[in-house]
């Protein structure tokens, strides 16, 4: 009995259909993703984190703001080895007396933890990085061996014509509400000045 490959099978398949079936798995692939974001804006545990903007706008898809994080520079410590560029890495957070998230520790496997602690997933962009300081100025005196990591939380786009407004605005005043899912994605849920939301993300 001859077996027919799986290209001998398309090419049986009229171009119509090809062409069908090719949309509807790209349209069930964008709804998966949607979905997850949604997942993760819905049931992600929400943390709070002071916000650095950077660069206010993307001309193709209207006005962004990119954020810079305290935990966006993580302190590996001595006895962490060597990480990489591109490793995926999870980073601990815990709370400051503000209530804001702070890293305390990152380690490439998933890292057991306690109390009301929060695993987030980055990737390693950069590993010799400058830290923010208490005046949130970038420092990079010190041996310690410090990690740039980027968790998909960099960017948020607002309504046309307001980024600029956010990029100026002093960044004492801007806070982000991230939600962290159980393994460890994020999305960013809310955005505040002065303690008071500007702009909201809808699930969908």
């Amino acid at each position: 009995m001859r077996v027919l490959s799986a290209d001998a099978i398309a090419a049986k398949v009229p171009p119509l259909w090809r062409a069908v079936a090719t949309a509807l798995l790209l349209v069930f692939g964008l709804l998966a993703l949607v979905q997850q974001r949604a997942g993760i804006l819905s049931s992600g545990t929400e943390i709070r984190l002071p916000t650095v903007p950077v660069d206010p706008r993307d001309l193709f898809r209207g006005d962004y703001v990119v954020f810079s994080y305290p935990i966006s520079v993580v302190d590996t410590g001595k006895d962490a080895g060597t990480f990489k560029s591109g490793e995926t890495v999870y980073v601990t957070l815990g709370r400051d007396a503000e209530g804001f998230a702070r890293a305390v520790g990152v380690s490439r496997n998933w890292p057991s933890t306690g109390g009301d602690a929060v695993v987030i997933a980055g990737r390693v962009t950069s590993t010799s990085a400058c830290a923010l300081n208490d005046s949130g100025e970038f420092d990079c005196n010190g041996d310690r061996r410090r990690l740039r990591i980027a968790y998909g939380i960099e960017s948020y786009f607002v309504p046309q014509g307001e980024g600029r407004a956010i990029e100026t605005t002093d960044k004492a005043r801007i806070e982000v509400v991230v939600a962290v899912s159980s393994s460890g994605e994020a999305a960013i849920k809310r955005l505040l000045i002065d303690g008071k939301a500007v702009y909201a993300e809808p699930p969908y």
